[in-house]
């Protein structure tokens, strides 16, 4: 159902009591940010790959870790905007931070395969199957 404007002039009686509360839950959760890290993940004969969207977020201020079958994938995103004046007096001053992560279950993953790229937002983890037991490794980021 679309909103509808109600002009100014409309008494509060005039309204249903459905109108009230018609928009609670979409301006509820507008004010939050999305914090989904959206992904695919591929299974070849040899390796899984999976790509995760991390958007704004800077190469440096991303960490991969596989430990005992799973991998997890972890960011931070911080932003400071300040606008000023003619004379350098600032008018205007946000900041933001957030931080992301998402876990990953796999099983039969050669870890000293495991390779990671990071190009236009997209982080792209390939993930060589093996069948011998896991153990923890970092990740470097390419």
């Amino acid at each position: 159902m679309a909103f509808e404007m109600k002009p100014f002039n409309n008494s509060f009686f005039d309204m249903n009591p459905s109108d009230m509360f018609r928009d609670v839950g979409r301006q509820l959760f507008t004010q939050f940010p999305e914090s989904t890290m959206k992904s695919d993940i591929r299974e070849y004969d040899h390796s899984y790959v999976l790509e995760a969207e991390l958007p704004g977020i800077e190469k440096e201020n991303i960490n991969i870790e596989y430990n005992n079958g799973v991998l997890s994938i972890s960011g931070e995103q911080s932003i400071d905007n300040e606008a000023k004046d003619d004379q350098g007096r600032v008018v205007h001053r946000e900041r933001s931070y957030s931080t992301i992560k998402r876990q990953f279950g796999f099983d039969n993953i050669q870890e000293n395969g495991i390779s990671a790229d990071f190009t236009n937002g997209v982080l792209k983890v390939t993930l060589p199957k093996t069948n011998r037991d896991n153990r923890s490794k970092r990740i470097e980021i390419n």
